[in-house]
């Protein structure tokens, strides 16, 4: 995973699966249940290193990622949030400059030890073949659930508010960046070996604001982390950036990009710089799907990406319904090619 990640093709790529710590496996279930619920989990050390250490027993991926949520940080930074059953994530939106400034940094070490501990116990408990991922979400994304107080299919309002409040808005934009700078640091001092930003929405950006809101955070964040750890392998996820990509990369500096798996692979490799380690792109509908179809999608992906280096992932998390012997028949897929 550190060799790709380091620009080296190797004779078989390393594989890992977003979200493949989760409600698909039996024994994630148990131990969630034991948690009492999902913010308890992530903020238990124990728990949380339990169960990402799972998929690594059960499949040995050569990586693991640590267990966790994007949203972690406007929890940390005092927006109230909770998660329903069912129904995802609700958050107390932010409407006015007097929410904003109820949000404070102070807290936001402190809030989060738990996560770098659970980093700590993880890495305590790999071996040296298996690498550890920390992650974040990029601020974009985190401050999409900020303001629109939960889970959205268009962001229309987060876009609506960077364009009525530009300075709250920005402000905002920057008190994010700076919690997850201070996050993601913490996630390496603890054994963190890289780190992947993760702007699910980054699609949803305009094109002046992709710049802005996409790219402008990423800088910041990337260039804070190499001042303190200038050989640490970033991986930046802009999901649905489409032909923004090769921007995406230029601008921030990456080490690897995660693309969506509604990239055209042959695409990306033609307009990626030569040498880019690239991760992705299965469809995780192909691992519900399982057969002929999920072998001749593997197959593709490993044909496309053959000459650059490659980590081969999932376009998006892995759902609940996947089957467990569908994993397996992937892994056999890569492992044998």
């Amino acid at each position: 995973m550190l060799r790709a990640l380091a620009g080296e093709n190797t004779s078989q790529p390393p594989v890992w699966l977003m979200r493949q710590a989760g409600r698909y496996l039996p024994e994630y279930k148990e131990t969630r249940a034991q948690a009492g619920d999902f913010l308890s989990l992530c903020y238990n050390s124990d728990l949380a290193a339990e169960v990402t250490l799972q998929p690594i027993r059960r499949f040995g991926f050569d990586a693991a990622i640590l267990f966790a949520d994007i949203l972690l940080i406007p929890d940390a930074l005092g927006q109230d949030v909770r998660f329903v059953a069912g129904e995802g994530p609700r958050l107390a939106p932010i409407r006015t400059e007097s929410d904003f400034k109820a949000l404070s940094m102070d807290n936001v070490e402190t809030h989060l030890q738990p996560v770098a501990d659970t980093v700590s116990k993880v890495r305590d408990g790999l071996t040296d073949e298996t690498a550890l991922i920390g992650f974040a979400g990029a601020p974009w994304t985190v401050l999409t659930y900020m303001l629109e107080g939960q889970g959205s299919k268009d962001h229309f309002n987060s876009r609506k508010f960077a364009y009525q409040n530009p300075k709250l808005f920005e402000a905002l934009l920057d008190l994010v960046s700076e919690a997850t700078l201070h996050y993601l640091k913490m996630q390496v001092r603890a054994g963190a070996q890289a780190i992947k930003l993760f702007d699910s929405w980054a699609g949803s950006a305009t094109a002046q604001g992709f710049d802005d809101w996409v790219i402008r955070p990423a800088q910041f964040i990337i260039e804070g982390l190499r001042k303190e750890f200038p050989d640490l392998p970033i991986i930046g996820f802009p999901r649905g950036a489409g032909e923004k990509l090769p921007h995406f990369v230029d601008q921030t500096g990456v080490d690897a990009v995660a693309i969506d798996y509604s990239m055209d692979v042959k695409w990306a490799d033609q307009n990626l710089p030569e040498g880019l380690c690239v991760q992705g792109n299965l469809d995780p509908a192909l691992l519900v799907a399982g057969g002929d179809a999920l072998d001749t999608a593997v197959d593709e992906i490993l044909t496309a990406f053959k000459n650059r280096p490659h980590i081969f992932n999932l376009g998006h998390g892995i759902v609940p319904e996947t089957p467990i012997a569908h994993v397996e028949q992937l892994l056999q897929r890569i492992r044998q090619s």
